[in-house]
């Protein structure tokens, strides 16, 4: 039905319609080629393989699912807007992630985070549903810097070398907060389930 009706308009007539399609479209990033703009398919590409990522790894910094999505949808607006090129999709991941992580640093900085009080206080809103949440609640209660790297690492499946990058970390370091975060993990589990029998 919008075809026929493109195709019906003289060459000299303009569809209101179709210029704001083409104002929209001229904030959407450029593909490697640099000449063709962004298509819908690619769009939904980026939504489905990294929106889920993006969450996870917000709301394991922010505690919170609506700062949570407002965080992936800045993180997808910065790739939209962002013209850099990659070389792989490991390489367009690792970017998301690590853009993903300073735009939750970011917030955390920012006056608004501080000036609010949590959602949560009023009602408690429920993240996303994940499995193992016995695991990931523990998780959550692990300093930064284990907590990410043994989510990068266990279900992300990053190696230490990738989450080292990601990080701005050396490996050694990696390997050291992803054994001592095993530790610790192991601790909190088995106190939990101490106290549950």
């Amino acid at each position: 039905m919008c075809i026929s009706r493109f195709q019906n308009r003289t060459a000299g007539e303009k569809d209101p319609l179709f210029s704001r399609r083409r104002f929209i479209q001229s904030f959407r990033a450029k593909q490697k080629d640099g000449d063709t703009l962004m298509d819908e398919f690619h769009a939904r590409r980026l939504v489905d393989l990294y929106a889920d990522t993006i969450l996870r790894i917000s709301y394991s910094y922010l505690k919170q699912t609506c700062d949570a999505e407002d965080i992936c949808q800045t993180v997808f607006l910065k790739y939209l807007t962002n013209d850099c090129t990659f070389d792989s999709i490991d390489h367009e991941k690792a970017w998301i992630i690590r853009t993903t992580i300073n735009a939750c640093k970011d917030y955390l900085k920012s006056a608004h985070f501080r000036r609010t009080v949590a959602l949560d206080e009023a009602a408690a809103v429920a993240a996303p549903p994940v499995p193992d949440t016995e695991v990931l609640d523990a998780l959550k209660r692990l300093p930064e810097q284990y907590r990410i790297s043994l989510y990068l690492f266990y279900y992300e499946e990053y190696s230490a070398k990738e989450i080292a990058q990601v990080m701005g970390k050396s490996e050694a370091n990696i390997t050291q907060y992803l054994s001592r975060g095993r530790r610790k993990l192991r601790t909190l589990l088995t106190e939990e389930r101490s106290q549950v029998v």
